[in-house]
């Protein structure tokens, strides 16, 4: 049966290494539009760094951005939704994952941009558009899609574990890269839960879903979806959670598969 959703996660599944989007990708996205399907990017990244990639696939599907907190239109270029971690919560994580773990660096992501505190080390891409830092009572002053923790040593998996049992019953941590890094978004939020929002305001059931990823951060919706697929590069803990496993990010494994799902 012809899928009506292709939910497919972006950085390491379909975006290249070099950190571009092939013709070959971008020919079958547009494959699954003209099939009548509904194309669904659904990334850890947020809008801000959306524009290179609406652009890329020349404006065709929506997106949920910064896991599931932010729905994002990319014909339009507009937020439309937004699932954020209140401020309590917010300020509580803070508290307890600061004390448990000296060194941790905090930052936040907005629909309108990201803040940080002095002590959180910023990836290339951030340091070359992001302001001066912030008093962390200002990162912790109104809701956020997203807080983000950077650890100076402990890697992202290591990093997860502790985050889980320390605030786990509070928000939810999740990871996208092996960066010492942490992505937390407020409980109940996350790739799976926006994508099954979006699929039944459409009528749509898991059952007509196809999805694909490649990190800790995809587990969720990969559980959901009808079907699901891991590209070659992906984590382990993914590898090992699919129904099926197709060639990497950089082989263009999802538009081979989309290909197949959506002859011409």
């Amino acid at each position: 049966m012809t899928p009506r959703v292709v939910a497919t996660d972006l950085d390491g599944t379909v975006v290249r290494s070099d950190y571009t989007v092939s013709e070959r990708t971008v020919a079958a996205f547009a494959r699954v539009e003209r099939a009548g399907a509904m194309l669904v990017l659904v990334t850890g990244r947020p809008p801000r760094w959306m524009r290179s990639v609406a652009h890329a696939v020349a404006h065709r599907g929506l997106a949920i951005c910064a896991n599931g907190a932010i729905t994002y239109d990319l014909h339009t270029e507009q937020v439309v939704d937004t699932h954020l971690i209140p401020v309590d919560r917010l300020r509580t994580a803070v508290a307890v994952l600061g004390e448990a773990l000296p060194g941790l660096g905090f930052a936040v992501e907005h629909d309108d941009g990201m803040a940080y505190a002095h002590g959180f080390e910023l990836s290339y891409w951030d340091s070359q558009t992001t302001p001066p830092p912030s008093p962390i009572e200002a990162l912790l002053s109104r809701p956020a899609a997203k807080l983000l923790a950077r650890h100076p040593e402990l890697e992202a998996d290591a990093l997860l574990d502790e985050a889980r049992r320390l605030v786990g019953d509070l928000v939810l941590p999740t990871h996208s890269n092996g960066d010492r890094l942490i992505e937390i978004s407020a409980p109940g939020v996350s790739k799976a839960s926006t994508l099954a929002e979006l699929c039944a305001r459409h009528g749509i059931d898991a059952d007509d879903v196809v999805a694909f990823g490649d990190m800790p951060n995809d587990l969720p919706m990969l559980a959901w979806a009808g079907r699901s697929y891991a590209v070659a590069n992906a984590h382990p803990e993914v590898l090992a959670a699919v129904h099926h496993k197709v060639p990497g990010n950089d082989e263009d494994g999802v538009a081979r598969t989309l290909e197949e799902l959506f002859p011409a």
